[in-house]
């Protein structure tokens, strides 16, 4: 008799990388991989064997098998080409060769009639090193233009001006190692708390093991690293320039330079000391807003070393980034903190593979293997390489100057691949302007809901983690292997494969009857060609292959041939890849920001990144629990300017720069000083928008400036000047509801298109990941109510509409425009619409979230209290994501536990496991358990 036992699913594990931050850290997927031919991923870890985290992953890593939850993509991913033929159609769906076949002819006919430089593309450090590779192929080598950016331009291109200009590569010198073996850590426009948060725990814990080691933080907030400094220092935006003259001032003037590193292994020194001569303490103090005497404190550690110093954007997102990173890089060279161990100038990258797009030379300004495009014998050497009679000499058009030129039409067509510039770009309104002016717009994209995808005449579904082989290279020049554990969802391709489609049938149309420059058939293929035009180079690596990697594990560059290791530090012999081997000093001038704060403007808005999201959120937007330690959009203010504009916690305020406004609710923290604005980069039009007067607004990059460093032409997104003024907005709306967890996203993406019937409009899952629920949060605000049927609308997209009589308690005012309706099922609330006075919505939504029972309330739920009736637990936000441990719950452990404080962080530990997991939540338990610091 036949075997009737149901066959087994196969349960398999992949080494594999992540694709957030720039740490690069290694992941082991767990996947299963079903009879009927079905493929899931179920499971991620830390791999402990790679030496970026050594089995360490953040909030971020440890939640990426949820985003890939095959509900989650049914429901976002671009599953199947989708063209257009005329801006009046909508995007229909297309086979792969009529997609292709149109992208090619679109190019072919737009450069025969306009020539290659009509022609741009625009990806992303979130590439692989294949994919971008091939990228920067096309554009150069077959099509025969330079315009190629990549959004590391928007993160990094100041840290690679920097870096070239002072040792003549862009190479990072350091280790991570280096954080273990300094003597002082230099933290300067970075908050890795939040943004490399795995290095942050190194970092926590190389302190416990080295109580004599010294922090300090430069940042205009008090960020969560800046909660650890041993020395904060606050200084005003822009103003890093001085800080660092001013601290080589106290060198110069008390003896702790090193001069015989100077005279041997540096040039330009005595222009830079005539430059620093006039920034005394007290003169760079006043300019930063500083003490003298910490910038006199972080001269002497910093001098004392090794000190290593990490940065970010808050340095490179500047009109005069390149300057910023110059001026610290002058304090490594000036004391010789370089290229020995735990001391160096460590520019911590942004993106999974930003240094692996610079790598490849896919950037405007760049060729392959940190050649210079200005260069002719470089030129003429990727000529060769790819046989094609030349590269173009004209630097291409950078990520900004890409929109400027399909704003005026010089540029006709734009290819956008795994990028979101209708969300990341500053001024926006000028960005969406250029989008819908465009002859041809291709989104190569792996999700459907991002805000550039309304724009594209030709969608191009790519393949995302979890499906994708290839290779990444981390911040201190670690390649790494990024591999496949399941099949493509859908009918998405991997990006290199979608480009060399392409090419080869836009060869056929612009180079007939020639043998191909895309002849590959597998991302290893690519790779070999990319080795190759590394050989020789600063970046060789040509002793490296896939099959080392697949033996021997992550390594850095450079590795020659007959190397059996990459190398860990860079110029320990004092030697650099100038044309004399010395390193350069830079006599760089102190610029303040590029748009002061004035009467008109008079507030400083500076973005950055929540603990918990990543970039536009496509990826993490999609999972409830990412908004449980920021559930919705706001304006971070001083609490002092909260009081002084006349508003409280959670009031509307007009957010407006000169470019466009947008209206946010208020937050009073003060982790911002006084005069100065803070908004989460991440909020877009995916889930806050709404009118402001007549002009749509669209997040957070509707104000922020499109000023461009010189050098770099980086965007000045960290500063722009704003007014902020209370929003009269007397009708308020709220809406959540636990909703199905497979059509949650989907209402989502629906509600959108609501927002413009509101001056402020939002809309955010919420919840724990892993049941059949889903939390969604609908908030908005107007000059006067929404109509009935909109409502009506809008209230059965959350299940309250048309639900059966027994279950809805109800209660209207129609004179006052304010309505509530609760829909409670099994004695607990299901769905709750407030409307005009909103003042509950904080404990009902709390009570939703916390399943706690209504039978004994009532009527009052009804209640238009601020206040929760006795009896309702409030629950609060979640502190620990991992463990969905709130603040409620911490500080009721708290109150019974005494002694220092971190017997009460491990006594939290033992009873809650919150900080157990990822540790990211670490620097904000550490907070509370410290004890209060009175005024």
């Amino acid at each position: 008799m036949a075997d009737s036992t149901p066959a087994k699913p196969v349960a398999r594990r992949t080494r594999s990388t992540c694709c957030y931050c720039g740490v690069g850290c290694g992941v082991l997927i767990d996947s299963l991989h079903h009879p009927d031919g079905r493929e899931e991923i179920v499971g991620v870890a830390g791999d402990p064997d790679h030496p970026a985290n050594f089995g360490r992953l953040c909030t971020k890593g440890s939640t990426l098998h949820l985003t890939a939850a095959p509900h989650r993509y049914t429901q976002v991913r671009a599953a199947q080409p989708a063209l257009r033929h005329s801006r009046a159609d909508a995007l229909a769906p297309a086979g792969w060769d009529d997609a292709l076949d149109h992208v090619a002819q679109r190019l072919a006919d737009i450069v025969q009639r306009h020539g290659p430089d009509a022609v741009a593309f625009y990806v992303s450090g979130q590439l692989l090193t294949e994919d971008y590779y091939v990228f920067n192929k096309l554009a150069k080598g077959l099509i025969g233009t330079n315009n190629i950016d990549s959004n590391s331009r928007l993160c990094m291109s100041s840290a690679v001006a920097g870096y070239k200009a002072a040792f003549g590569v862009d190479a990072p010198p350091c280790s991570y190692e280096d954080i273990e073996l300094a003597g002082t850590v230099f933290i300067a426009g970075a908050n890795p708390a939040y943004a490399h948060p795995v290095l942050f725990r190194r970092l926590e814990e190389a302190r416990a093991r080295h109580p004599a080691m010294r922090v300090i933080v430069a940042d205009p907030r008090r960020t969560d690293t800046a909660q650890s400094a041993d020395l904060f220092l606050p200084l005003q935006p822009g103003t890093d320039v001085a800080l660092f003259h001013g601290m080589l001032h106290v060198m110069l003037w008390e003896g702790l330079i090193d001069r015989a590193y100077i005279d041997g292994h540096t040039e330009d020194f005595e222009a830079l000391r005539a430059v620093v001569h006039e920034f005394t303490p007290s003169v760079a103090a006043r300019l930063c807003g500083l003490q003298a005497d910490d910038i006199v404190t972080a001269a002497r550690w910093f001098a004392q070393g090794p000190t290593l110093s990490l940065y970010c954007q808050g340095l490179n997102q500047s009109s005069s980034g390149t300057a910023k990173n110059r001026a610290l890089i002058n304090l490594h060279l000036a004391t010789g903190q370089i290229g020995k161990p735990g001391a160096g100038p460590f520019s911590l990258t942004g993106q999974p593979n930003a240094m692996g797009g610079r790598e490849v030379g896919a950037m405007a300004n760049l060729l392959s293997g940190h050649r210079n495009l200005g260069n002719p014998a470089h030129r003429a050497e990727i000529a060769r390489l790819w046989d094609v009679p030349s590269v173009p000499m004209q630097p291409g058009k950078t990520a900004v100057e890409i929109f400027d030129g399909l704003r005026d039409g010089t540029i006709k067509a734009v290819w956008i691949a795994c990028t979101n510039p209708a969300q990341s770009l500053p001024s926006q309104t000028a960005v969406r302007a250029a989008l819908g002016q465009a002859e041809f717009v291709v989104v190569q994209e792996a999700y459907r809901n991002t805000a550039t995808v309304p724009y594209a005449d030709v969608l191009l579904p790519a393949t995302t983690w979890g499906e994708k082989e290839g290779t990444v290279t981390n911040s201190e020049r670690c390649i790494s292997r990024v591999r496949a554990a399941v099949a493509p969802f859908g009918e998405a391709r991997h990006d290199w494969r979608i480009v060399c489609d392409a090419a080869r049938r836009l060869e056929a149309r612009l180079r007939p009857g020639q043998a191909t420059l895309f002849p590959y058939d597998s991302p290893e293929a690519i790779w070999l060609e990319h080795r190759a035009t590394t050989v020789g180079r600063d970046l060789d690596i040509g002793g490296l292959s896939y099959a080392l990697l697949e033996t021997e594990g992550p390594q850095q560059w450079p590795f020659p041939e007959g190397a059996t290791q990459g190398r860990q530090r860079l110029y320990s012999q004092g030697r650099f890849h100038t044309g004399d081997g010395r390193a350069r000093f830079a006599d760089v001038p102190y610029t303040p920001v590029a748009e002061a704060v004035d009467a008109r403007y008079p507030f400083s808005l500076s973005t950055g990144r929540l603990r918990d999201q990543w970039h536009g959120m496509s990826r993490t937007g999609s999972l409830e629990q990412s908004f449980g330690h920021v559930a919705e959009p706001s304006v971070d203010l001083h609490p002092r300017d909260v009081e002084r504009l006349g508003l409280r916690e959670g009031a509307f305020v007009h957010l407006t720069s000169r470019r466009g406004s947008q209206i946010l609710p208020v937050r009073a923290t003060d982790s911002v000083a006084p005069g100065q604005a803070f908004v989460a980069m991440h909020w877009g039009e995916e889930y806050v928008s709404g009118v402001a007067g007549r002009q749509a607004a669209f997040g957070v990059n509707s104000l922020t400036l499109p000023a461009l460093d010189p050098q770099s032409l980086q965007p000045e997104l960290k500063h722009s000047a704003v007014k902020i003024l209370p929003a009269e907005l007397p009708w308020q709306w709220v809406v959540f509801a636990w909703l199905p967890a497979d059509e949650v996203l989907l209402r989502q993406m629906h509600l959108r298109r609501y927002f413009k019937c509101f001056p402020y409009a939002s809309c955010v899952p919420f919840g724990r990941s892993g049941g059949a629920q889903s939390g969604l949060l609908w908030r908005v605000a107007g000059y006067e109510r929404a109509d009935d049927a909109l409502q009506q609308e809008i209230e059965t997209l959350f299940g309250l509409a048309g639900a059966p009589q027994a279950k809805v308690l109800s209660y209207r005012d129609r004179q006052r425009g304010t309505m509530r309706r609760l829909r409670i099922e099994d004695g607990t609330l299901q769905a709750v619409s407030l409307a005009g006075d909103v003042s509950a919505a904080g404990w009902l939504r709390e009570m939703l979230e916390s399943a706690q029972t209504t039978s004994t309330l009532g009527r009052l739920l009804l209640l238009p209290s601020r206040t929760a009736p006795a009896g309702v637990q409030p629950r609060g936000k979640t502190v620990c994501n991992c463990n969905g441990v709130t603040e409620t719950q911490i500080n009721a452990c708290l109150a019974d536990r005494q002694g220092p404080p971190e017997a009460r962080l491990r006594a939290l530990q033992d009873a809650l496991k919150c900080g157990t997991t990822c540790g990211s939540c670490l620097p904000e338990l550490r907070r509370m358990v410290a004890p209060a610091v009175t005024p």
